[in-house]
């Protein structure tokens, strides 16, 4: 039994990851209801970076991040302004205009866009599996968010959450691709540390230039909801299952670990429709299926 325990419990706090990352979408979506996105955003990684600062020093990171060269902190710079000041005002600005549940459909995106674009830029090789998963989870990702007519993102005819949304999962996929070549050498935990420190210092920045007083003003007046919200997105979503996800690739490595995040639009739908009683489409009840199955044929096809 306690050959197995350890193993379980990596398990185990994959899927909680799984879950806080689904969870993600509803918060965004209470957050962006109640207070401006760039402020809501700041106010989320201000209360990330400090839990990761204290999470680095705990594991006696600092050291490492000293010795950073001049590259190293320009590549990390790079990435705090893609992976966390313009996603997280992508994120939260879409969800003021989609539910959640349906807007979590687009996490499929992420790692099609990424595969199609690391063989073109990267030259990483595609296999016959991988392919039919990125087709699929584009298709399916495309016909949930689209309500059935996916063929309204080839006309351009879209609406502002949507273009918000895809910008967000544009700059995802850049973050990603960036981390590849210009992170090499930096441990997970020190580059998202210093990369949530420098996208917190523009968000507060950008929050205090163009949303002004009244955007902090309306977040001391927000419901209780929105900092119940607020502390899960941040400690939650941003901050414990970053640190499950990790522990889950070292326990088990990146393929494994990453089979996991299929599971994040299936609790994004769940929670979207308990939490906030979002209605279940039929688009999005075949076309999440779809894009779920395409992102599981993407890691099998990764492994092979």
């Amino acid at each position: 039994m306690s050959a197995v325990s350890p193993l379980l419990s990596v398990h185990l706090r994959l899927l909680g990851m799984a879950i806080l990352w689904g969870a993600s979408w509803p918060w965004g979506r209470i957050l962006a209801q109640t207070i401006p996105p760039i402020t809501a955003s700041t106010l989320r990684f201000l209360i990330a970076s400090g839990a990761l600062i204290i999470w680095l020093y705990h594991h006696d990171h600092f050291k490492a991040a000293r010795s950073l060269t001049k590259k190293q902190w320009i590549g990390l710079l790079a990435t705090g302004v893609i992976g966390v000041f313009a996603y997280a005002i992508c994120f939260l600005s879409s969800l003021q205009y989609l539910p959640s549940g349906k807007a979590s459909a687009a996490i499929a995106l992420n790692p099609a866009f990424t595969l199609i674009l690391a063989a073109l830029f990267l030259k990483e090789k595609l296999n016959k599996i991988i392919i039919l998963g990125i087709i699929l989870a584009i298709f399916g990702a495309l016909y949930a968010l689209s309500q059935g007519h996916p063929i309204r993102f080839l006309s351009g005819n879209l609406h502002t959450g949507e273009y918000l949304l895809l910008t967000a999962v544009i700059c995802w996929v850049a973050y990603t691709l960036l981390g590849r070549i210009v992170l090499k050498g930096i441990d997970s935990l020190t580059a998202t540390t210093i990369s949530s420190i420098f996208g917190t210092i523009l968000l507060l920045i950008t929050s205090i230039t163009v949303e002004g007083q009244s955007a902090w003003e309306s977040f001391l007046q927000a419901p209780s909801q929105s900092y119940i919200a607020l502390i899960c997105l941040a400690l939650g979503s941003t901050t414990l299952a970053y640190a499950w996800y990790f522990n889950g690739i070292k326990a088990l490595g990146a393929g494994n670990a990453a089979a996991y995040t299929s599971l994040v639009p299936v609790f994004g739908i769940l929670i979207s429709a308990v939490w906030l009683g979002e209605p279940l489409h039929l688009s999005l009840l075949i076309g999440a299926p779809l894009a779920i199955f395409g992102m599981l044929l993407m890691n099998i096809g990764q492994r092979q």
